[in-house]
């Protein structure tokens, strides 16, 4: 009789709670736990302990985690070399899917994990290994964000100050922050030279950021998220997958003959992506001509500007993902209007 092994691991900073559920065409088990250490002996342990409990490492056990950013790395290393069927599945995702669910634990979360691969197997897909490099880019974009962030509110701060404070004391508070000001503005830069050295140290990597800067108005810095957020375009099997992950899609809200909503883009999305695809569309109504005819006669029609917009973020990333699929640079077609 043929068994499936279903390993739900919940990882936090120190350690992982592992528990696996073992179901055959007739039954399946109640779920077997054990808590681990989340380092590489942990880890070595948790085979070992898998292993005496008659579960194999192999194509028949399926193991599940959530994604949690930095804490599942070593983890992840770990299934990669031993070639473990991993599964990195949104938080989100797995909460809803098993209903209403009462009190929370490491134990409870690795258990629900187990039942959660157990109910959706036939959906769930061994998650793809990032390409060389492109969580070292991943890495420098979070540190350029933060930088980005930091440095927007020191400045944020001393334009408020010049409101409700003398000026002599806000123009002394200038003088402090400018050397820090000057000193982020180039820790940028060089973290932007650093994700582009990256990119360029590979050859998949070079080439998509070649083809994506073939498109106007797409600046380096919103090819860069592209490739490292689809990982190198391997995450979206599709150009509508894409626009969705980016926010850009409108979904329709209705329900009976009460209901007659408007279509909305949904707020889960990659807003640091969708907010580098809105500079995008702004600066493609300015400087690309198709895109400025496009949007004054959607005006004319009567359209919301901000729906218009956002249509023109759409059309940037199916054509993003366009030139990426087809592997040859975007060429304008004069002949054809937006």
């Amino acid at each position: 009789m043929k068994k499936k092994y279903f390993v739900g691991i919940d990882v936090s900073k120190q350690t992982i709670d592992v528990a696996f559920i073992t179901q055959t065409e007739q039954q399946k088990t109640q779920p077997c736990w054990k808590v681990f250490d989340n380092n590489d002996q942990g880890f070595f342990q948790m085979k070992t302990w898998l292993q005496i409990n008659q579960v194999p490492l192999n194509e028949d056990t399926l193991f599940v985690i959530e994604n949690t950013g930095l804490y599942h790395r070593l983890l992840v290393k770990f299934c990669n070399k031993h070639q473990l069927q991993l599964c990195i599945e949104n938080g989100a995702q797995v909460k809803w899917s098993l209903g209403i669910a009462r009190g929370k634990s490491d134990k409870v979360d690795s258990r629900r994990l187990a039942v959660y691969a157990v109910r959706f197997a036939d959906r769930l897909k061994p998650s793809s290994v990032l390409h060389e490099g492109i969580q070292a880019i991943k890495d420098l974009i979070t540190f350029r964000n933060r930088h980005i962030v930091q440095m927007s509110s020191l400045r944020t701060h001393l334009k408020e100050l010049k409101a409700t404070t003398d000026l002599k004391a806000v123009k002394e508070l200038e003088k402090i922050h400018a050397p820090l000001i000057k000193a982020i503005k180039a820790v940028i830069k060089k973290t932007e030279a650093a994700i582009i050295k990256k990119i360029e140290a590979n050859e998949l990597t070079k080439r998509q950021y070649r083809l994506l800067l073939s498109i106007p108005c797409i600046g380096p810095v919103t090819a860069s998220y592209l490739i490292a957020c689809t990982n190198a375009f391997t995450a979206c099997s599709s150009g509508k997958q894409l626009a969705c992950y980016c926010g850009v899609v409108p979904f329709e809200y209705q329900s009976g003959i009460s209901i007659k909503g408007k279509y909305h883009v949904h707020k889960m999305a990659n807003k640091n992506l969708k907010a580098l695809l809105h500079l995008c569309a702004i600066s493609s109504i300015k400087y690309v001509s198709e895109m400025k005819n496009y949007f004054n006669r959607k005006v004319e029609e009567g359209k919301h500007k901000m729906s218009i917009i956002n249509a023109i973020r759409n059309k940037l990333v199916l054509r993003a993902f366009s030139v990426i699929k087809n592997d040859k640079p975007y060429v304008e077609n004069l002949c054809k209007t937006a």
